[in-house]
């Protein structure tokens, strides 16, 4: 088993806990099963037993991860806007025939 450092939304305030899980979606499932579908507000963090991270690497850490979903974020953007434009040119064709 490994430790997780998991960030867990309840009644509207982030409470940082330990799971003991065997891998990152193991610790994930296991919030959401024990507080709720949603409530886990980051990834799950593996804690080194010798060392758990510092302040500041779990502020990198968050960051990185606010960075990848940002990143994924303007991905998603983009495909909707390429579906809405398709979208447009499909009914522009239909409304011709």
């Amino acid at each position: 088993m490994n430790k997780y450092l998991v960030a867990i939304r309840i009644k509207s305030q982030v409470v940082k806990t330990i799971i003991y899980a065997d891998s990152m979606i193991h610790a994930k499932l296991l919030g959401e099963w024990h507080y709720g579908i949603g409530s886990v507000t980051n990834t799950p963090t593996k804690l080194d037993e010798t060392h758990p991270p510092t302040p500041e690497q779990q502020r990198v850490n968050q960051l990185k991860q606010q960075l990848d979903t940002a990143r994924l974020q303007q991905k998603r953007s983009k495909l909707n806007q390429q579906q809405v434009k398709l979208n447009q040119q499909r009914s522009q064709l239909l409304s011709k025939s």
